[in-house]
């Protein structure tokens, strides 16, 4: 500024007008040069103009700018010190200012000082500004002459305040208030305030906008208090200027407690701001925010803030964008543009808020997560926990947490989600990756509902983004298929097939991803590989489109490859994707073509294209009986779903009835003739036959020409007749038979009745004293022709079970009572027969790996013959399919390896191997959910008629206790497998995840919630059985006087009725324990369970609250207490009551009751089970312990009560005796009550809080007490070691007093500080009382190390440097009184000799 000063004094005497002007103009001519002069304005001995020109300012008259001579720094000084030494100062002041009130009356000549001048001097010269200021600025940085030119201006302005604009577009009031921008100095600052304050409260609307945003720049910091109140009480009356009056309240430096009232001032309008406003109010909000405030104003923003404002604009661009998605020509007006950028301006707003200010972003979650969750959530919650997730990388964890929550609580569904993306799409779609990394973090979860989530956000992520944001989540969806994690490979392939119904044309454009999952098919089960092929099969075939040509050539040609495959794994992959296809080109297209007449069923060509690829599977199949079977139960399955268009069905009906004739049926006069190693008998009819009519199974000769004919090296005339079907077969082609007369004739099946009771061809099944006498191949083929037999009645009671008239119930029923009687005489052949391997029933990919391929594990040299033979019959034309002649054909790739044999010989050594092959579902075809209709039926009347169909007789069928268990067995294990967490049930390492799946493949056609409704629908059958069941216990305990194992009960029935009982109770429990219950879509399930449980104890009342449900329903079931047959039925009987409370919202009031009942459970004597010793399996009485611990009122009195009542009787008792107050603890059992004893104690004692200064007496008398109770309860358990002293007891006393010790160090000592000078004896006697226990923990350590005992190391070391604290710290407790040296050197010698102790 110096140098720019002297600058201008040197040149200060100089023309400089015409310097300027030859400098930028050399050829001005003379006529210009006189114009400048002819537009100055007169002097007239006007002060104001003479002294302007003297000082550097020519005025111009016109539209002509005034003109600066000089530097705008040198004019105002210059003006400066001539008024200043101005002969009158400071008279020449009010003079001066009078003749610029005179001058600007005239409205050019003050639109001329309001305007920037023009500089004649040179630029270059010129060290100010590069810009000119107005004459009126120049004046106002003179301080003496600014109050009076800033009176002057508020003074004018008035005038011109309900004026129009200019011609020329200068609005004189937003000109003079732009003078008053900037200034170097305010005089006086507080009358400058005042004046404009006033003249916006006169002016109008659209000028007191201007007015107040440019208050911050005119105004200096001294006046921003003033001024911010001003403007808060503005804001109050005048709604409209809520804009410009936040904008200047964040610019302006203001006291919080200010802001904060304004901040409450807006956030209580909230819901009825204009939209174009909600932008700048956010804003406001968000700025103003401080961190100790920040999460009660989000919370209050969150609840204020309703997003009505934005849900019209958005839907209306949706509703858009669909149309222009249509081909339909999209308008958009002006109204719906500006709706849209304001919700822009909004999001934009929050995003920036959250981005950069981490208090912002973390109160929002901490908002959103305290939201209860009985309220309900927003679209807006969503959007910002999606918003933060991609903003603010440092929050993810969090945000990731917290949505797991609310899905878990049910607070966040897909309703909630759907709307969220429906509403917000435009502002989602830029955070697009970031949304696919949080769905692909969710699927990776074990919960179910967050990994259903986590697909929903796929899903609607690819329906509402746009073409790059959709190939993004196919190749997402395609890397959690391709990662072999089950769970996610189920749920990315249900997103892709919703995908292809919801977009098929999108979803073509990115097909060439979903074929590249076709090369990990070797990974995937046969449910996965289904649905991929559904998935392919779609986009090739459905909607015929051009662009999908490409898709079905690779398609057959990926079929055709796998069908021709010699590897047997991919001949059946080949085989699941050929049916699917198949499926998909045959669909019946009718509901969808309902507008075009006839032309929904298939045209010839594709009539053509279906049957020629079934055909081309069946040749492929008909070498292999597996093969063959597994494509009868693929296409049946695809009948199943009922898809098939009329004509293909047509097709399939003719060539399946009669090959099933030809193969599997035969005239029940004829009996086979051959040299059979047995007997050839009809067996198992239910009519009987005269004369020519009747039929029977021909299953003893297919199965010996398979075992047994390659041995004998000929072939019999009815063998050459006509080709031979493996018996293998025959259930699974029943199976699609009976599914394709049941489509055709609209489930009625009389057509092939038939066959439900009609004969077997088999010999006498009873194995009596013959039994011994037979070879293992002769037991062997007895067995495959039980097990054959057993799976063709379930495949019978499967087709027959709906069946309505009481004659076919009745012979459903003994089809059952056949299966069970069955099932016996198998268990007898088991016995003797170890290294048997029964047939398989189930023949999908999971039992490649997991199921030796042979029918009959005997020796290697009887195996080898076999295989031979099956060779040499081959080579001779003969097709005659063995089930070693299939394991050989696949055994080059499929052959367990050594290591599978020799733990299937190790597990044959076992005596539960019967067992185990019985209830492997792998050799038994699979029972349909519908069997289970039959538990609603009571007493059925048969009619057995006579040749001439007259009623001959009449037989009452009941379902009886074996028939019940079996249903009940299969039921349980179904639930089990459906409803039952993946968590509960999780394969442990190393075995192969497709084993807990085999024999359910028709189940997991089903969603969980059909299987829900199923048993609820059962549950009243259930119902009545168990109170059956519950009445023949009462009777029982009556007859032998309150002994249910009395001397005259029936073992057998006994076990019957109580294993039926167990299950019933396993099943409810399995039902109720279902997560899917927490579901809004399953919550009236939930109530139809509840109220058939409600309606036994009284009629049924309507519309009940779920919690006198719930109540009703724990009152019934907790009636069963007294009746409970076994330890294992009690304690599902205790976890069905305690899952039906965790649905309570007051479940305090029933959980005396649960803890009432485990007691009396422990206290009851139980009968003994098969074996010798007590029927209580060790961890269900850890369990059922543990309930009653965890549920009782006062668990140390609890614990007290068992270890010194219980256990001394235990000591005094004989050697096999019990407790007589607890029958369960016995000598063996008393490891188990030890446990669990030690474990609560210490669970309970960390519960309680650390004792404080500040705490009242009251509660330090009543944590004192509870202290003095722990410590005894403590020192009885530790004390039993003395008694009980194996290494189970010595490790569990390690374990649980390492930690009760650092308990008591960490919160009782604390108490015990503030404490002993009130209670001084009660502390000292607990203080000596725990010193005692941990010298004995001391010396069991040092036994321990003594002993070697390896496993108890860890926590004899770990309890020793708990024990060693504890001396030092009672030492310090004792010394707390002054002159107590007595007892301090006491504490000392305690000290010494408790180290003594452990060394």
């Amino acid at each position: 500024m110096v140098s720019k000063r002297r600058l201008s004094k040197s040149e200060d005497k100089e023309s400089l007008t015409e310097d300027a002007s030859n400098a930028r103009k050399p050829p001005l001519s003379k006529k210009t040069k006189k114009s400048h002069v002819h537009n100055e304005v007169d002097e007239n001995n006007n002060v104001f103009i003479k002294l302007l020109k003297t000082s550097g300012i020519i005025l111009k008259t016109g539209e002509n700018q005034n003109q600066l001579a000089v530097d705008q720094i040198v004019f105002q000084k210059k003006l400066f010190q001539t008024l200043r030494k101005h002969p009158s100062y400071p008279g020449i002041i009010e003079e001066f200012v009078s003749g610029l009130e005179s001058y600007i009356e005239d409205q050019d000549s003050f639109r001329n000082c309001l305007l920037s001048c023009e500089r004649l001097q040179d630029e270059e010269a010129s060290m100010g500004t590069s810009y000119s200021k107005s004459l009126i600025k120049l004046l106002l940085g003179i301080d003496i002459l600014q109050p009076a030119i800033i009176k002057t201006l508020f003074e004018k302005l008035p005038e011109f305040l309900f004026e129009r604009v200019n011609s020329d577009g200068i609005s004189m009031p937003r000109l003079i208030i732009s003078q008053l921008k900037w200034l170097d100095r305010v005089v006086d600052g507080k009358d400058l305030t005042t004046k404009i304050m006033q003249l916006i409260s006169i002016a109008p609307v659209y000028l007191q906008h201007d007015f107040i945003t440019s208050l911050p720049e005119i105004l200096g910091d001294s006046q921003h208090a003033d001024v911010g109140k001003e403007l808060s009480d503005l804001l109050t009356e005048n709604t409209p200027l809520t804009v410009p009056i936040l904008d200047v309240l964040s610019s302006l430096r203001l006291d919080p407690k200010l802001l904060s009232k304004v901040r409450q001032l807006m956030i209580s309008k909230l819901s009825s701001v204009r939209l174009d406003d909600l932008p700048v109010i956010i804003k406001f909000i968000l700025h103003s925010v401080t961190a100790t405030d920040a999460l009660e104003v989000i919370s209050e923003l969150r609840e204020k803030l309703d997003l009505q404002h934005c849900i019209l604009p958005s839907r209306l661009h949706a509703s858009q964008s669909k149309m222009k998605n249509k081909g339909q020509t999209r308008s958009s007006g002006n109204q719906e543009n500006s709706g849209q950028d304001c919700v822009f301006l909004l999001f934009d707003v929050i995003k920036s808020a959250v981005r950069y200010e981490k208090t912002i972003s973390e109160a929002w979650i901490k908002a959103i997560e305290r939201t209860a969750p009985m309220s309900e959530h927003k679209i807006f919650d969503l959007t910002m926990l999606l918003i933060i997730y991609s903003t603010n990388t440092q929050t993810k964890k969090c945000i990731e947490r917290v949505l797991r929550n609310k899905i878990r609580s049910g607070c966040f569904q897909e309703e909630l989600l759907q709307s969220t993306f429906y509403i917000h799409y435009f502002v989602l779609k830029d955070f697009c990756p970031s949304i696919l990394s949080l769905a692909q973090n969710l699927l990776h979860s074990l919960d179910q509902s967050i990994i259903l989530f986590g697909s929903l956000l796929y899903k609607y992520a690819f329906k509402f983004f746009d073409t790059y944001c959709q190939q993004e989540v196919i190749s997402a969806l395609v890397t959690h298929i391709c990662s072999g994690n089950e769970a996610e490979v189920d749920i990315a392939l249900d997103v892709l097939l919703e995908l292809a119904v919801l977009n098929l044309s999108a979803m073509r454009m990115n097909a060439v991803f979903v074929k590249g999952i076709l090369d990990y098919l070797d990974k995937m089960s046969p449910r996965q590989i289904r649905k991929l092929f559904y998935i392919l099969s779609t986009l090739a075939f459905s909607n015929q489109h051009e662009g999908s040509n490409h898709i079905q050539d690779d398609m057959h040609l990926v079929v055709r490859k796998q069908l021709s495959s010699t590897i047997f794994k991919y001949k059946l992959i080949g085989i699941i994707g050929a049916v699917t296809m198949a499926g998909i080109m045959a669909a019946d297209r009718s509901r969808s073509s309902s507008l075009t007449q006839g032309k929904a069923d298939l045209s010839n060509e594709q009539y053509t294209q279906v049957t020629s690829l079934l055909q081309l599977v069946h040749s492929c199949s008909e070498q292999s009986p597996r093969a063959s079977a597994l494509y009868y139960d693929e296409f049946a399955n695809l009948i199943q779903g009922g898809k098939l268009a009329p004509k293909a069905l047509e097709w399939v009906g003719q060539t399946i009835f009669n090959d099933f004739q030809d193969a599997f049926v035969v005239d029940l006069h004829v009996v086979p003739e051959g040299e059979y190693p047995f007997p050839v008998k009809a067996l198992y009819g239910l009519e009987e036959y005269s004369g020519v009519d009747g039929i029977a199974i021909n299953l003893l000769p297919l199965l010996f020409y398979q075992d047994f004919a390659t041995d004998v090296g000929r072939m019999t005339s009815q063998e050459s007749d006509h080709k031979l079907v493996s018996p293998l077969c025959l259930p699974p082609y029943f199976r699609l038979l009976r599914l394709c007369v049941a489509r055709q004739h609209n489930g009625n099946l009389e057509e092939i009745d038939g066959l439900l009771d009609c004969p077997i061809f088999l010999t006498d099944l009873e194995p009596g004293e013959k039994l011994e006498s037979m070879s293992v191949k002769e037991r062997s083929f007895m067995c495959s022709l039980i097990y054959l037999t057993l799976n063709w009645f379930r495949e019978i009671v499967n087709a027959f079970c709906c069946q309505m008239s009481p004659e076919m119930k009745g012979k459903v029923l003994t089809r059952l009572k056949h299966i069970v009687e069955l099932q016996k005489i198998l268990e007898k052949y088991l016995a003797v027969t170890p290294d048997y391997v029964p047939p398989l029933a189930t023949f999908e990919l999971e039992t490649v790996d997991v199921i030796p391929q042979t029918s009959t594990a005997v020796s290697a040299k009887i195996r080898k013959q076999g295989t031979i033979g099956g060779r040499k019959c081959k080579a001779g034309g003969n097709k005659t399919s063995s089930y070693d002649t299939f394991s050989k054909e696949d055994g080059s790739e499929c052959d367990p390896t050594p290591s599978d044999r020799g733990h299937l010989e190790k597990e044959s050594k076992k005596k539960e191997e019967k067992t185990v092959l019985l209830q492997n579902y792998a050799f038994f075809r699979e029972l349909d959910m519908e069997v289970f209709s039959i538990l609603h039926c009571g007493l059925v009347t048969k009619f057995i008629l006579d040749s001439e169909m007259h009623t001959k007789a009449t037989e009452v069928v009941q379902l009886q206790a074996p028939e019940l268990l079996f249903l009940l067995e299969d039921l349980s294990y179904k639930v089990e497998n459906m409803l039952t967490p993946s968590v509960a049930r999780r394969v442990p390492f190393l075995k192969s995840k497709g084993n807990q799946n085999i024999g359910f493949s028709h189940l997991h056609q089903r969603s969980a919630q059909e299987i829900a409704r199923c048993i609820v629908q059962l549950m009243t059958p259930m119902c009545n059985h168990l109170e059956n069941i519950h009445n023949y216990f009462q009777c029982l305990a009556a007859e032998n006087h309150g002994m249910v194992d009395g001397p005259g009960m029936q073992v057998q029935e006994y076990h019957l009725m109580s294993s039926c009982y167990q299950r019933i109770l396993q099943i409810f429990h399995g039902l109720f324990a279902w997560s899917g219950f927490f579901q809004p879509e399953n919550h009236n399930l939930l109530y139809l369970a509840l109220e058939v449980l409600t309606n036994r104890l009284k009629q049924r009342e309507p519309d009940q609250p779920l919690e006198e449900l719930l109540s009703q329903s724990f009152h019934y079931l907790q009636n069963f207490h007294c009746s409970v047959p076994s330890f294992q039925s009690a304690l599902y009987l205790l976890r069905l009551l305690m899952v039906i409370l965790e649905k309570s919202t007051a479940p305090a009031q029933k959980k005396e009751k649960i803890a009432s009942l485990a007691r009396q459970f422990l206290c009851r004597l139980w009968p003994n089970g098969e074996k010798e010793k007590s029927s209580i399996p060790n961890d269900q009485l850890h369990a059922l312990l543990g309930i009653y611990l965890e549920h009782t009122d006062s668990v140390l009195k609890a614990i007290e009560e068992i270890a010194g009542v219980g256990v001394p009787e235990l000591i005094n008792s004989s050697k096999d005796a019990s407790s007589s107050t607890f029958p369960t603890l016995t000598r063996q059992t008393f490891v188990i009550f030890f446990r669990v004893m030690m474990g609560e104690l210490e669970k309970t004692v960390k519960t309680i809080q650390a004792g404080t200064a500040a705490d009242s007496q009251q509660i330090h008398e009543e944590k004192l007490l509870y202290w003095n109770m722990a410590v005894r309860d403590f020192s009885i358990l530790i004390n039993l070691i003395k008694v009980f002293d194996s290494r189970p007891v010595l490790h569990i006393c390690l374990k649980y007093g390492r930690l009760f010790v650092e308990a008591f160090l960490k919160q009782c000592m604390p108490l015990l500080d503030f404490s002993f000078r009130k209670h001084r004896e009660d502390v000292l006697s607990l203080l000596e009382t725990f010193q005692l226990d941990t010298r004995l923990l001391h010396h069991l350590c040092g036994h321990s190390k003594g002993e070697e005992i390896i496993s108890q190391n860890s926590q004899e070391s770990a309890a020793n440097e708990s024990e060693d604290d504890t001396p030092s710290q009672v030492s310090k407790s004792k010394a707390v009184e002054n002159g107590e040296d007595d007892e301090a050197s006491d504490g000392e010698k305690d000290s010494d000799e408790s180290d003594d102790d452990s060394d």
